[in-house]
């Protein structure tokens, strides 16, 4: 290996310990990102953030079908560039809004996710009431494509739209054990990975409903959930209560605050200098 290529992969300050991660593709504190949504990305941007932080994502997570307003192939683009650095592709939660067009429109989105080199589709029903064998039936059909399904749950109706806390709260809010026990359904029909909706749990709430968070890692365990947590107060406490091997979801402009969290480099005046992992 060259000098030059010892330095494009050697970190800065080698001689600085950090908590050892796993490599990729990563199993345990897996992290995915928010792509394009509350701020525009280009390829000039995305690049930017890999070749600066991509050994530490995992996942970049289109939103709100971002993806369905942007040409063609400058999706290819991102994607194309995402796998150059080892970073997986989601959908993101939109495959609810496909549905409403009936199952010819499903079958294209899903032939079109393929083609343009999505690894991961998400499936969310936030906003709409489907019985939980047919989300299993689609899990089935994701899977079945060659890619990889990872189901929404929650216990918050309407969660994912931005709603406020007075409309949630008038919503009212499903019982932990039925989320526990779909999510469970759903990994036993092959899911890739189950993720966990903020809203009722962290987002849009007067308290934290940790209790939540805790019967779901007590029934589940932590390596087939993520957790959503674009917010540094949120993805701090997951780090604090259960260590920097979680599976969290943040936005792209988080990434170097989580990962400080996550190697034990940096973090609040509870964490700092208290974040350690042990591979002896």
């Amino acid at each position: 290996m060259t000098q030059s290529e010892t330095d494009s992969t050697e970190r800065a300050f080698a001689f600085i310990k950090v908590n050892e991660r796993q490599p990729k593709p990563r199993t345990q504190g897996v992290t995915e990102i928010r792509g394009p949504y509350y701020t525009p990305m280009g390829k000039h941007y995305l690049q930017d953030i890999l070749e600066t932080m991509g050994l530490y994502v995992d996942t970049l997570k289109f939103a709100g079908g971002s993806f369905s307003l942007m040409p063609r192939q400058v999706v290819r683009k991102l994607i194309d560039l995402c796998h150059s650095y080892n970073v997986r592709v989601s959908t993101g939660g939109f495959i609810e809004r496909v549905l409403m067009q009936g199952a010819d429109a499903v079958n294209r989105y899903i032939q079109e996710c393929r083609d343009l080199g999505f690894d991961i589709i998400e499936i969310s029903s936030g906003f709409i009431v489907i019985p939980t064998e047919d989300l299993v039936r689609l899990i089935e059909k994701v899977q079945k494509a060659g890619l990889d399904a990872k189901p929404e749950v929650g216990i918050q109706f309407g969660a994912g739209g931005a709603s406020t806390v007075s409309e949630l709260e008038a919503e009212g809010t499903r019982d932990p054990e039925w989320t526990i026990l779909q999510a469970r359904r759903f990994l036993e029909a092959g899911a890739h990975m189950v993720m966990v909706e903020s809203e009722g749990i962290t987002e849009n709430v007067q308290t934290w409903r940790t209790d939540v968070v805790a019967k779901i890692i007590n029934a589940l365990g932590l390596e087939k959930v993520m957790f959503e947590a674009a917010d540094p107060e949120v993805f701090a406490w997951y780090i604090k209560n259960y260590g920097p091997e979680v599976n969290l979801f943040v936005d792209h402009s988080q990434i170097v605050q989580l990962e400080a969290l996550r190697s034990g480099i940096w973090g609040t005046k509870s964490l700092w200098g208290r974040v350690l992992t042990y591979k002896g």
